[in-house]
């Protein structure tokens, strides 16, 4: 008996970002706007938002646009963004001197940022997605609260 081989198409890219020196705290915030919205969208939002942490987001979502464009032929218009967290990074620390011979710790914090973009042209529910964009979301979260119980 002969098996075929399953040519499983690929319908995610990602981007990783070690060592941005930036708080958890404050790149989080940026990272809650943008998930699960659109790639157009998010670059619009990214680029009006008056934050620093705004920047190198901006830059991993376009790089892992990239990869998807030149490396996987997706198309620019169907790209959402999947899956973006913010992870701790090490901090460096050091001390600044003070008054009467003390020292005081200066903490550095820098974090890690990852983004992964889904093209979402080659799933099934491609059409559901374009009608209501909420409801392929909170079908992704069901199944997440099953996966945990």
């Amino acid at each position: 008996m002969i098996k075929k081989k399953n040519k499983k198409r690929y319908t995610e890219v990602s981007a990783l970002g070690k060592y941005i020196p930036m708080s958890t705290h404050k790149a989080r915030r940026v990272i809650d706007q943008i998930r699960g919205r659109s790639y157009e969208e998010t670059l619009m939002i990214l680029e009006l938002m008056p934050y620093r942490a705004c920047y190198p987001i901006l830059k991993l979502i376009s790089s892992a646009a990239a990869n998807g464009i030149h490396n996987m032929n997706f198309d620019e218009t169907s790209l959402i963004i999947s899956k973006a967290e913010v992870n701790e990074g090490p901090t460096a620390k050091k001390f600044k001197p003070r008054a009467k011979g003390q020292s005081y710790p200066i903490k550095r914090s820098t974090c890690h940022i990852t983004i992964v973009l889904r093209d979402i042209s080659l799933n099934e529910k491609y059409e559901e997605y374009i009608r209501k964009p909420w409801a392929l979301l909170e079908k992704s979260n069901e199944t997440e609260i099953r996966k945990r119980n």
